[in-house]
């Protein structure tokens, strides 16, 4: 018997990994976070599966759950949103079956950040303008943050920031940030990425509405240069002249030999 911690994506069923499909598949019971996990992923559980929306439930009712299937020896589906090593919750669940002795993976899935870039279409790393993406947010009720982790703080880098779980603070986060990106430093706030009533707002940090938050959630806030930048130098991985393993340039090539 072995628990899947299994990130379920973003929002669109198909963009779910061939492993965690398949493990849900062969899993007869199903613990999925009922408030974020699409309905169309729980079309790839078995038959007669046994299936829990955890979203009324408490971190004790959630590990009665799956102490029972363990005493039933029956693989358990364990489904969040987004990807699990951020944000997901899953290290005092994991911390619990340590405990219990209950055997667990991980499968990865496809974080929040990653499909609002794809709808956005940019890469957030572009050369000569930033290389660095932090992954963040502003704190709240059920998590404060590190004193040194403060919006002030990364904005300091230059990083492109994709600020999570913050649109109804958006005023604060604006605030913070206008003083080292400046008014005109492109901002993009994507709700429900990748589900089908995702929406865009596009703007700069001088022209950003705090009011778009009011009673939103399911939103990632992405600030930084690179968004809808197109005055960059091409990266050096595919110039002609460029020496790589896989493609020996010039007469002294630094690999020699490796080409395929």
């Amino acid at each position: 018997m072995t628990v899947h911690f299994i990130g379920a994506g973003p929002g669109a069923p198909d963009l779910l990994t061939l492993r965690g499909r398949d493990l849900i598949a062969a899993s007869p019971v199903c613990l999925y976070a009922g408030s974020l996990v699409p309905p169309a992923v729980l079309d790839h559980c078995p038959p007669d599966c046994r299936m829990v929306n955890t979203a009324p439930l408490s971190l004790d009712e959630i590990v009665t759950e799956i102490a029972e299937a363990h005493r039933q020896g029956l693989d358990v589906a364990r489904l969040h949103s987004g990807d699990l090593s951020i944000w997901s919750a899953m290290g005092e669940q994991v911390r619990r079956l340590r405990a219990l002795g209950i055997p667990y993976d991980i499968t990865p899935g496809v974080p929040a950040f990653a499909a609002a870039a794809a709808t956005l279409g940019v890469e957030l790393t572009l050369p000569g303008v930033v290389q660095s993406v932090v992954l963040t947010r502003t704190g709240g009720r059920a998590s404060a943050m590190p004193p040194a982790e403060t919006l002030d703080a990364f904005a300091r880098t230059g990083a492109v920031l994709a600020i999570h779980l913050s649109v109804q603070v958006l005023d604060r986060v604006t605030a913070d940030l206008l003083p080292h990106y400046g008014a005109d430093c492109p901002v993009a706030v994507v709700f429900r990425a990748s589900w089908p009533d995702e929406q865009v707002v596009r703007a700069t940090l001088g022209t950003l509405d705090p009011a778009i938050g009011a009673g939103r959630r399911g939103a990632l806030i992405l600030v930084g240069r690179s968004l809808g930048n197109v005055d960059f130098a091409d990266s050096r991985l595919y110039a002609g002249d460029y020496d790589r393993r896989f493609r020996p340039v010039g007469p002294d090539p630094r690999f020699p030999g490796s080409a395929r």
